[in-house]
C-alpha cells in the first residue's frame, strides 16, 4: 500500500530532522543514500579471500599450521576489505545529503520550530477540524 502525500511529507520531515539532529547516528548506521560501491576494494577483497582459501587448503594438505593460519588471516582480511565502505566516499557524500534535504524543506516553505511543536500543532488542527 503506497503512502499518501501527507505521510510522505511527514516521513521526509522526520528524515530531515534525523539528519540535522543526529548526524552521528546516521553515519553509524550508514544512512547515506546514493553511495556507490567501491569496486576496486571489492575485487581486491575477493582476490585476497580466494588466495587465503588456497593457502588454507594448502596448509591443511601439507599439515603445516602456519600456512593454514596465514590463509585464514588472508581470507578474513579479504572479506573485511570487500565489505567495508570506503572512508573517502562516505566523507564526501555524508555532508551533501543533509544540506540537500534542508534546502528541499526550505523550498517547500516549512517553518522553523522543533519537530514536536509542529506535530502538536498538526494534532491540534486535526482535533479542531473533527469536533
Amino acid at each position: 500500500m503506497p503512502l499518501s502525500e501527507q505521510e510522505q511529507r511527514l516521513l521526509e520531515e522526520m528524515e530531515r530532522n534525523l539528519y540535522r539532529n543526529d548526524a552521528d547516528f546516521v553515519q553509524a548506521v550508514g544512512g547515506v543514500r546514493g553511495r556507490r560501491p567501491n569496486y576496486r576494494a571489492i575485487v581486491l577483497g575477493v582476490l585476497l579471500a580466494v588466495a587465503g582459501a588456497g593457502a588454507l587448503i594448502a596448509g591443511v594438505a601439507s599439515q603445516l599450521l602456519i600456512i593454514g593460519v596465514v590463509g585464514f588471516a588472508l581470507m578474513f582480511t579479504g572479506v573485511l576489505v570487500a565489505i567495508t565502505p570506503s572512508k573517502r566516499g562516505a566523507a564526501a557524500a555524508a555532508p551533501a545529503e543533509p544540506a540537500a534535504s534542508t534546502q528541499r524543506g526550505r523550498a517547500r516553505g516549512t517553518t522553523g520550530g522543533s519537530f514536536m511543536d509542529r506535530m502538536n500543532e498538526r494534532w491540534d488542527r486535526r482535533q479542531d477540524g473533527h469536533d
